[in-house]
């Protein structure tokens, strides 16, 4: 789930990763609509709807198995 949203959301944690890039304690104020952009695009697949859809994908596919 981590990293399929970490996946879904790589241009934003990219455009994060480049403010923050060379700053220390600044990253908090410099690049904070960053951080905001990825942490709502990180909520929309770690959420616990998306949690929900992913368990239901898990317990499908162990029946599967059976």
């Amino acid at each position: 789930m981590k990293a399929q949203a970490l996946k879904e959301c790589d241009p934003l944690v990219a455009k994060f990763a480049e403010c923050a890039k060379g700053r220390l304690f600044s990253v908090v104020w410099a690049c904070r609509a960053q951080s905001k952009e990825t942490n709502a695009c990180l909520h929309r697949y770690t959420n616990d709807e998306a949690f929900e859809k992913y368990k239901k994908q898990y317990e499908e596919q162990a029946l599967q198995k059976l």
